[in-house]
């Protein structure tokens, strides 16, 4: 069983740049897909981005070209990098791990297939 634990999350402005930090506990953490989702108040949680055990990524249209994932197997995390700040990126994202292995990250951008949830951190964008 995995526990996640966010960190990284804050208070920025529009345009401003924000790291957040997924740590993983357990042994079979590289086999993992691990994905960013985010929940806006009033509203359904959506997928945000996802990194397979490959390598491979995959990203929501509305932060492509402005989001980044990436992993370190060695140190079980799982990063985003989030550039560009919009106030629409305000949310409270959490880090996902599905344990089923697949080559391609676009084959997880469903809540439902991830088995392990971190318990959230705030990002707040401000205009």
């Amino acid at each position: 069983q995995a526990q996640l634990v966010e960190s990284g999350g804050g208070l920025v402005t529009t345009g401003d740049s924000l790291r957040l930090s997924c740590a993983a506990s357990g042994s079979t953490f590289s086999s993992y897909t691990m994905g960013w989702f985010r929940q806006a108040p009033g509203k359904e949680r959506e997928f945000v981005a996802a990194i397979a055990w490959s390598g491979n990524t995959y990203y929501a249209p509305s932060v492509k070209g402005r989001f980044s994932i990436s992993r370190d197997n060695a140190k079980n995390t799982v990063d985003l990098q989030m550039n560009s700040l919009k106030p629409e990126d305000t949310a409270v994202y959490y880090c996902a791990a599905a344990t089923a292995r697949h080559i391609y990250a676009s084959a997880y951008p469903t809540a439902t297939t991830y088995d392990y949830w971190g318990q959230g951190t705030q990002v707040t964008v401000s205009s």
